[in-house]
């Protein structure tokens, strides 16, 4: 028997990619219209579907963590947080200094299948059950209320869901995202904004590369100043998760190497053993940056506000559902999607360019977070050894 070729989603964006760009080139505008009529209907489905994806996956992360009570948890979860949330302070602030002056000339209209006069053949209303916010507070609601309950019956309703709502990404809407990203880059290619895009979007990369690099430095520093550790040795004990991670794209796949190498920076294997798989699922530094650098820089291009109240109510509600993504390749820039819909107002084409950029740099996110998992292994267990003392 034959093995069957995988090819991996971040290959298969890139071929989608330019696959766009060459047949924009050369397809009619009838042929085009089609791909215009498919992303019309997926996207309809994309919406339907966000508010599910919030309300079962964020119900489920909420309730686990409730579960799971005591100071330990707490500091972790704390910790883990907190690193999240600056490292996309960090990253929008740098995008506010650098990304004006790389994107000054190229700006774009709203909605890129009008600005090339190409409409669907027909479409289809998928009316979502309700909006963005409002799963967000009811996921809030039931996570805390499943929390506190002792019966276990509507929790694993709530885990069934999550399933169900985990594989409609692995298996419906990721399969479809390269077919999607297609069409918009074809549309665009076809209406000449694809190669400005393009230029700016490899600027873009090499600044978050940079961020990211700078956000493990500063994490370890931190951690070392805590720990009393070489900050750059330890860095230096954690880079086979590194590189696992950026073969992986998995954060789940990469903790028996994490954690390995954790335990080799000096973490108990008591402390290690917990904050490690918890982090895995709590802690990303490096998928949030990703997210907060990518929107931002879509945001000056097409010439919307971008002031740090708007985006500071964004980051902090980033972190929370960046809890709650799923383990596949892509699930941190889906379970994004509603709050960059509901609090920065990204449109479709919006959306497809946002999944377009984050997954083009997924490795090097993934490789961030559990990187940095490793500099909050060693705080907490800095931490858990000076209260044993007492």
């Amino acid at each position: 028997m034959k093995k069957r070729l995988h090819i991996g989603l971040l290959a298969r964006v890139v071929i989608a990619i330019a696959l766009g760009m060459v047949a924009g080139n050369y397809l009619p505008a009838p042929a085009v219209r089609l791909f215009v009529t498919f992303n019309s209907l997926f996207s309809e489905f994309l919406n339907f579907s966000i508010p599910l994806i919030i309300l079962g996956l964020v119900t489920v992360a909420i309730a686990d963590i409730g579960n799971k009570a005591g100071r330990l948890l707490l500091t972790t979860v704390l910790i883990a947080y907190g690193a999240t949330i600056l490292s996309g302070y960090i990253s929008y602030f740098t995008g506010e200094a650098l990304f004006p002056s790389l994107i000054e000339h190229t700006t774009l209209p709203a909605d890129t299948a009008q600005q090339s006069g190409l409409q669907p053949y027909f479409t289809v209303a998928i009316p979502p059950l309700m909006n963005v916010m409002t799963a967000l507070v009811l996921a809030f609601v039931l996570g805390l209320g499943l929390a506190s309950l002792r019966s276990t019956a509507l929790k694993e309703v709530a885990h069934d869901f999550s399933d169900i709502v985990t594989a409609l990404i692995a298996n419906a809407i990721i399969p479809l995202l390269p077919i999607y990203i297609f069409g918009i880059f074809l549309n665009m290619t076809q209406s000449g904004q694809v190669y400005p895009i393009l230029m700016v979007f490899v600027r873009i990369i090499l600044v978050i590369f940079g961020v990211h690099i700078f956000v493990l430095l500063l994490q370890y520093t931190v951690a070392g100043i805590i720990a009393h550790r070489n900050p750059f040795k330890a860095l230096l004990t954690m880079l086979p998760a590194y590189f696992t991670a950026l073969g992986t794209q998995s954060s789940a796949a990469t903790i028996p190497v994490t954690l390995a190498q954790a335990v080799k920076n000096g973490v108990s294997d008591q402390i290690a053993g917990f904050v490690i798989p918890l982090c895995a699922t709590i802690h990303l530094s490096g998928s949030t940056l990703k997210i907060v650098a990518c929107a931002l820089a879509l945001m000056i291009m097409h010439g919307m506000p971008h002031g740090l109240s708007l985006f500071s109510g964004f980051i902090f509600l980033l972190g929370i559902t960046m809890v709650a993504a799923p383990g596949v390749p892509g699930g941190a820039i889906m379970a994004s999607l509603g709050v960059l819909q509901s609090v920065l107002g990204f449109d479709e084409s919006m959306q497809a360019l946002m999944i377009a950029l984050y997954i083009a740099m997924d490795s090097f996110g993934t490789a961030c977070n559990v990187t940095g998992d490793g500099a909050i292994a060693l705080i907490v267990d800095r931490i858990s050894k000076g209260k044993s003392k007492k």
